[in-house]
């Protein structure tokens, strides 16, 4: 990565039909009050962390981060008919209509992001 990707980060964050970041937030307790937080700059990686860490779908509310707001993510783009988590391909595939001409089979927009997790 060049120096000036350094210091600007990605240059997909920049444009401006992409959230910026991915924020999951993880009923705990059975208490929507009580929650962990998730965040990440894919899609892909939150979707990957949660299911790795055994995760129950339905008690996650994912959401797009723009820069002056944010959107809940409707479930069925990364849960599948049976409410599980979606994996690669078929979550990029999910996306690929919600994102127009940012994912395609061979690449994607994302794909200058990291995929690592922030969480508490």
């Amino acid at each position: 990565m060049n120096l000036v990707r350094k210091i600007l980060g990605p240059k997909s964050k920049y444009e401006k039909d992409l959230p910026y970041a991915y924020e999951a937030r993880v009923s705990l307790m059975g208490d929507k009050e009580v929650t962990a937080t998730y965040l990440a700059d894919t899609i892909c990686g939150l979707v990957e962390y949660l299911q790795g860490e055994g995760v129950d779908p339905g008690t996650v509310e994912i959401l797009e981060v723009h820069q002056q707001h944010d959107v809940v993510l409707e479930s069925g783009l990364y849960l599948g008919d049976a409410g599980e988590w979606l994996a690669r391909p078929a979550l990029c595939r999910s996306f690929e209509t919600h994102y127009p001409g940012h994912i395609r089979a061979d690449d994607c927009t994302f794909s200058d992001r990291d995929k690592g997790i922030a969480g508490r």
